[in-house]
């Protein structure tokens, strides 16, 4: 699927415009488009007053152009009329205090009135489209965020608790509500957190934070049961976003297919594998929900208006970035937006038709590049990724890390230690799951688990269960540290991961940023580095307990003492990382254990730095993305294998050359 976001609503007064958007979009290679993400007030400009006719021109046109659409439902910004008339419908923010009318998603999901005029207008579309030849999918709302503070979700946070700890005494107990005598007695004493009122009790949060998620969830529920029952067949999805305040894991049973929106920031430095890792980790990320493919529902054809600073994507980067969301499970490459709005906020935000509105600009070129490219590779198309390696990443382990006093006030950096894991698989073209604790271990070789902070006891008892069986792990500092309601562990750390680390964490130190330690490695230790590595920010002091030490600090008072450890447990074993360790020995460490494990690598060769692979199989051919971010063009040896190139079909001999942002898709035979 190639598309954008197209808002015909906004140039109703203009049929010419809208007329030559189709031969535009044929020219670009696009064949799906979303619409009426935010067209409220253009389907219902007055209370029961319905105007659908141009949405009924506009999807005959596509049907008659071979064109498709996800349809919205347009509940991500509502209408005027609906916030005068009713002003429950308004989100209350953390202060106490009701916004006044604008933005998106300012709307309580609580609100009955609100549900009531969701479900109504989203039955009416479905009623009229659900079974239009050009509607293959619905598009549940844009984006969903935020959190509403008003009586009415009050009272649900409180039954939500209710529901969860049964009794207040329960509730105080899992709270740790005995510390500065914030005991409950009704339950109408508990509100929300607010800056003037209760924001330090940790469980609290935590349980704001999933009680947010799951009143979104219910509302995307509520849009799905209105618009479901007209044609059970159209699949569903919500375009997601890194929104830090949801769970997207607990949209898995309520959507049919996951998409989400990526911005990244190109050019920020003179070359971009950094930065390329770090989207790579994310598709990972939202491929990993469902365990299938992803659409990426929106990109940016040039660059956004709302970064602190909009760069233009150098030749090349479109069709490179692109093709790197295909590589890591994307079906789609669609954008915001297909034409640049001519007014209000996104006026100058990238678009595939800029405000000159012809074909003639670099920007459409590089458009219809791709769409050409993407017409070539319709086999890859539901193609698998098949990962032996995963990434342990919980929202709920971030909020409680964030939310955490502990060793480093300044800057814990939990997400970029996550990404200095992954890169390093990323690196060597691993292909890379990001799971959460509660889902599935058996089908890996290799669980990677950085700064799992918070860990319930099951959750560690499936770890250990993972190692028992033949599984590797590899944990780090600042792990096993709180149970699921964010109590600490008691009996030592890291809690229900002690056994399986074969370690006792007895204190942890906080570096300042110009502090460095080392460590020193072991000789003659079974992963066969040597040498001395730099180690920052995070040093752990840690007592072994029947694990092997692999290396010692090299500096401060607690020199010599276990730095990284390897246990033995069952027919597994366990890595412990005791402080953070830079790239440079992430890489080496995880070259030597992707080597003694056995995991398979798109391609089985060395990739020069800033040159990725990943591939996708259809269990007959395996397509192979060989993707160079380095800044420089760069040759690249493959691994003497027969590969095609997958777009024209010519022969790929065993070394190719990739130009700078230069990528190639290569077609060679599955072999299991």
């Amino acid at each position: 699927m190639h598309g954008a976001d197209y808002n015909p609503d906004q140039w109703l007064d203009s049929p010419s415009v809208l007329e030559d958007d189709i031969r535009l979009m044929k020219l670009a290679g696009c064949n799906v488009m979303s619409i009426g993400i935010f067209s409220w007030a253009a389907l219902e400009p007055e209370e029961g007053v319905f105007t659908f006719e141009w949405m009924d021109r506009l999807l005959e046109r596509f049907a008659n152009n071979g064109i498709y659409a996800w349809l919205a439902t347009p509940s991500g910004a509502r209408p005027a009329w609906m916030s005068a008339r009713y002003p429950e419908v308004r989100r209350v923010e953390a202060n106490r205090v009701r916004n006044l009318h604008g933005m998106r998603h300012n709307h309580c999901y609580t609100s009955p009135v609100y549900r009531e005029k969701t479900a109504k207008l989203n039955g009416l579309l479905a009623e009229r489209y659900a079974n239009h030849p050009a509607v293959i999918g619905w598009h549940i709302s844009n984006e969903f965020g935020g959190d509403c503070h008003c009586d009415y979700c009050q009272e649900a946070f409180r039954d939500w608790l209710r529901s969860k700890y049964g009794t207040l005494d329960e509730l105080n107990r899992s709270w740790w509500a005995s510390f500065w005598a914030h005991t409950y007695t009704d339950w109408k004493q508990i509100e929300s957190p607010a800056p003037h009122g209760e924001f330090a009790v940790h469980g609290h949060n935590l349980d704001w934070r999933r009680f947010v998620t799951d009143r979104t969830v219910d509302f995307c529920r509520h849009e799905i049961e209105a618009v479901r029952g007209a044609n059970p067949s159209l699949p569903v999805t919500t375009n997601m976003h890194m929104i830090e305040g949801l769970d997207y894991r607990k949209f898995a049973d309520v959507l049919d297919v996951i998409s989400w929106d990526a911005y990244p920031t190109w050019h920020e430095r003179s070359d971009d594998t950094r930065l390329a890792a770090e989207m790579a980790f994310y598709h990972d990320l939202f491929r990993s929900i469902k365990g299938k493919p992803f659409l990426l529902m929106e990109s940016t054809p040039s660059q956004t208006n709302w970064q602190p600073v909009s760069k233009l994507k150098q030749p090349g980067m479109h069709m490179l970035s692109s093709l790197q969301a295909v590589a890591h499970g994307s079906d789609s490459v669609q954008y915001f937006q297909w034409r640049k709005s001519r007014g209000s906020s996104e006026k100058f935000h990238g678009a595939v038709v800029d405000h000159v509105g012809h074909e003639h600009t670099r920007v459409f070129r590089d458009v219809a590049e791709l769409g050409a490219a993407l017409s070539g590779l319709s086999e890859v198309a539901g193609a698998a990724t098949v990962a032996e390696v995963a990434i342990l990443f919980d929202w709920d382990n971030r909020w409680a890390v964030k939310d955490a006093q502990g060793p480093r006030n300044m800057g814990i950096h939990y997400e970029e230690t996550v990404y200095a894991h992954h890169r390093a698989f990323w690196q060597n073209g691993v292909a890379t799951d990001v799971i959460g604790s509660a889902d599935d271990f058996g089908k890996y070789k290799l669980i990677v688990a950085p700064m799992l902070y918070m860990c319930g006891e099951e959750a560690g008892a499936r770890l250990e269960k993972f190692v028992e069986r033949g599984g590797v792990l590899v944990s780090t500092y600042w792990s096993g540290i709180v149970d699921e309601r964010d109590l600490c562990h008691l009996g030592g750390f890291p809690g229900p991961l002690r056994k399986t680390l074969g370690v006792w964490a007895e204190e942890i130190e906080g570096l300042y940023d110009h502090d460095r330690n080392g460590i020193v490695l072991a000789e003659g230790n079974p992963l066969g580095l040597s040498g001395e590595y730099e180690a920052r920010e995070i040093c752990e002091l840690v007592h072994s307990e029947g694990a092997e030490v692999l290396a010692s600090y090299a500096e401060s008072f607690y020199a010599g003492r276990p730095a990284l450890t390897l246990n033995a447990l069952g027919e597994g074993k366990a890595y412990y990382m005791a402080t953070r360790l830079g790239d440079d020995f992430l890489s080496d460490f995880y070259s030597k254990l992707i080597v003694e494990i056995g995991l398979r690598r798109a391609v089985e060769t060395k990739l020069p730095a800033g040159v990725t692979a990943q591939a996708r199989t259809n269990g007959v051919d395996d397509f192979v993305f060989v993707m160079n971010f380095g800044g420089r063009e760069q040759p690249v040896e493959l691994d003497g294998r027969a590969y095609i190139d997958a777009i024209t079909g010519e022969v790929a001999g065993n070394r190719i050359t990739l130009g700078m942002n230069g990528v190639r898709v290569l077609k060679r035979r599955a072999n299991g």
